[in-house]
């Protein structure tokens, strides 16, 4: 038994189930279209007329995007570095105070616009 047939498996099964609850959505679901449904909703606000036409969204809408992103690479990268922390050495503790220097960048750059105001 090859050591990547569990994978294998996970992976089929993994893209069987996706697959289908799509085909299953779709044979099941209601497929009547109205205006209501198939018109733009952008981050929770309505287009006013003037916005559709320049496509442009408030600034509020990509500085939460810009959180999420700071923050979620923050986990992604710290979370393996942190558990592995003793082994790494050195090395790896100046590459850490580095990204965490470069995470602090846009950090800085969304509080001073206001993105961490919650009006």
């Amino acid at each position: 038994m090859n050591d990547y047939t569990p994978l294998l498996v996970m992976a089929i099964g993994a893209l069987a189930l996706a697959l289908g609850g799509l085909g299953m959505s779709a044979i099941l679901g209601p497929s009547k279209k109205n205006r209501t449904k198939v018109a733009n909703y952008e981050c929770g606000i309505d287009p006013a007329p003037h916005q559709e036409t320049s496509g442009r969204f408030p600034v509020k809408y990509y500085l939460v995007a810009m959180t999420f992103i700071i923050f979620d690479i923050e986990v992604v990268f710290m979370y393996p570095w942190v558990i592995n922390f003793v082994p790494l050495g050195v090395a790896a503790f100046v590459a850490m105070m580095l990204f965490i220097a470069l995470i602090t960048v846009p950090f800085i750059y969304e509080w001073r616009r206001g993105g961490l105001e919650w009006d």
